[in-house]
């Protein structure tokens, strides 16, 4: 029995208009301890207040449980068997109130993405049969009444028309994945991006063994995104040159629909593949909805100068390909300070010129970005000294699904902004964040996320007031330009935080000291496992062209 009840609540006209329920119900409905509710109310303010205070069991709307909890995912160590990572409290709470099971079409989608992919798939590549599911999953979401039927109209219209290979048009595959996934709906909108991302990344993974272009993961995207949305508030005009899958576009959405409304703003960018290009697009849709065209890019913009604008962006966020040598390319315009050897200091100077005045831009590099010397020194002298460099994040080894190379955020500005006057860098040593995620890979949490931007717009909102940042001991450091001259432009925070633990008293390690080795003597052995896999997945993709 329940004792919720349908007694009609003025001016519900939600998922369960005139649904009431009391603190009870919505402890069994989440699957959460009775005591967990009444921790809730007292540690959030925005938690529904009941409809009827100070009665002897107080009850609250359905709908405005269902909004308050569908914005607070299940933490892993939490979750019940078969519930998939994005899995909300809102979602069993929505399942337990209509009778349903939460994560039906998570459920299915891991299904037909794991277990049962080469059954399904037989002599179809990986990629081209996740890329396939990918399609009919987005068509599931963004049309749930008849989108996959049309689609798959579509495709035998053509069919009949071409008589299309079975590489190109699956018959019996797609009426398979289109039948079940068309019976099983998503419980929520979270529901159905989980899905997606479920496929998605599995996707990427798969079509990145033979063209090398990796996923932005996710907590990075978080780290990049928050920190933009948050110093740039407002901003109208984003840009993402070389954006992938659209997952820096997706973030950086997401972080701006969290600032209480925000309007959304316009979202451009460039990918330089069909394939890429078409499921980034279809990442926009599923996460915000409408339709975004995204332009052709390039390797490196160098060989096309004139593809965007100078100076008109507000925000830039971009993952680009580095470590490829430029050759025989003629230096465009906005080589201002230095001429680029190798992709990512030509993007870097291609990211500050387009720029417009107070814009702001986050750069994922490599980490030898910040210490090579040679032409890379001078590129960076170039910029460190024209105060177009705010702050450099380093990352945790292990980050990413493919590679274990190290990497760091750069965040810019142009160089005549305001608070380029008098210029110091924000150095933020974050190797030591993170946890294992799998045998050899690592994540950041939430809590990981909210440290590095807490840092960046912390020191950002105290130069804008013209108050000293006095960093945090272990984590960061600002240091003006000079100091940063002095030591060859290195803009490797390593060199100038020190590491937790670091200065304990003589003698034996103190019990920070010897976490703080452990810890990094793990990334070190997620680093080589990683670039073990790498390899191995490498000579496979090598054997296998020629048949072995």
């Amino acid at each position: 029995m329940t004792d919720f009840d349908t007694r009609p609540a003025a001016g519900a006209d939600g998922a369960f208009p005139g649904v009431l329920v009391s603190r009870p119900d919505i402890a069994r409905l989440a699957g959460v301890k009775r005591p967990a509710v009444t921790n809730w109310e007292r540690r959030h303010a925005d938690f529904p207040t009941a409809v009827n205070p100070g009665a002897d069991i107080e009850r609250f709307r359905a709908d405005d449980v269902l909004a308050w909890l569908s914005e607070r995912a299940v933490p892993a160590n939490a979750r019940r068997p078969g519930e998939a990572a994005g899995t909300t409290y809102g979602d069993r709470f929505r399942a337990g109130l209509s009778g349903g099971a939460v994560g039906g079409l998570l459920r299915a989608v891991e299904r037909f993405a794991g277990p049962e992919a080469d059954r399904l798939r037989g002599s179809m590549p990986l990629d081209r049969y996740l890329y396939w599911l990918l399609y009919l999953v987005m068509n599931q979401i963004v049309e749930p009444d008849d989108g996959l039927a049309n689609a798959v109209d579509t495709f035998r219209e053509s069919d009949r028309e071409h008589d299309l290979p079975e590489d190109v048009f699956p018959r019996h595959l797609l009426a398979e994945l289109a039948d079940t996934l068309g019976r099983t709906p998503a419980g929520s909108a979270q529901e159905s991006r989980a899905a997606f991302d479920h496929v998605l990344v599995l996707w990427r993974a798969a079509y990145a063994r033979e063209g090398g272009a990796f996923f932005t993961p996710p907590s990075v995207s978080r780290v990049m995104a928050g920190a933009l949305a948050a110093v740039r508030p407002g901003a109208v005009r984003v840009h993402d040159p070389y954006g992938r899958t659209g997952e820096l576009l997706v973030a950086y959405l997401d972080a701006v629909a969290a600032q209480c409304g925000s309007a959304l703003p316009q979202v451009r960018g460039r990918v330089p593949e069909r394939l890429e290009r078409q499921v980034a697009e279809w990442n926009l849709r599923v996460h915000h909805g409408g339709s975004v065209r995204l332009g052709e890019g390039r390797l490196t913009p160098a060989l096309a100068p004139f593809a965007d604008p100078p100076g008109a962006f507000d925000v830039l966020l971009t993952n680009p390909p580095f470590g490829r040598r430029l050759e025989d390319v003629a230096p465009p315009s906005y080589w201002t300070y230095g001429a680029a050897r190798r992709t990512e200091f030509d993007w870097l100077q291609y990211v500050v010129s387009l720029l417009a005045p107070e814009g702001r831009a986050a750069v994922l590099l490599p980490a030898g970005a910040s210490f090579n010397a040679g032409a890379a020194e001078t590129v960076r002298a170039g910029l460190v000294e024209a105060g177009a460099v705010e702050c450099v994040i380093a990352l945790p080894a292990g980050l990413f699904t493919l590679t274990a190379v190290k990497t760091q955020i750069w965040f810019l500005r142009p160089p005549g902004s305001t608070t380029a006057a008098d210029p110091e860098v924000l150095f933020v040593a974050g190797e030591h964040l993170g946890h294992r995620l799998t045998r050899t890979q690592w994540t950041l949490s939430d809590d990981d996320v909210a440290r590095l931007v807490g840092e960046y717009v912390s020191w950002h909102r105290a130069r804008s007031a013209g108050r000293c940042f006095p960093g945090t001991p272990g984590l960061s450091r600002a240091v003006p330009v000079p100091g940063i001259v002095e030591h060859r432009h290195s803009l490797d925070p390593a060199r100038y935080v020190r590491p937790p633990g670091h200065g304990s008293a003589a003698g034996a390690p103190g019990p920070d000291e010897t976490r703080d080795v452990l810890a990094r003597l793990s990334h070190e052995i997620a680093s080589l496992h990683a670039r073990a896999e790498a390899a191995d997945a490498e000579a496979a993709g090598w054997l296998g062209r020629y048949g072995l």
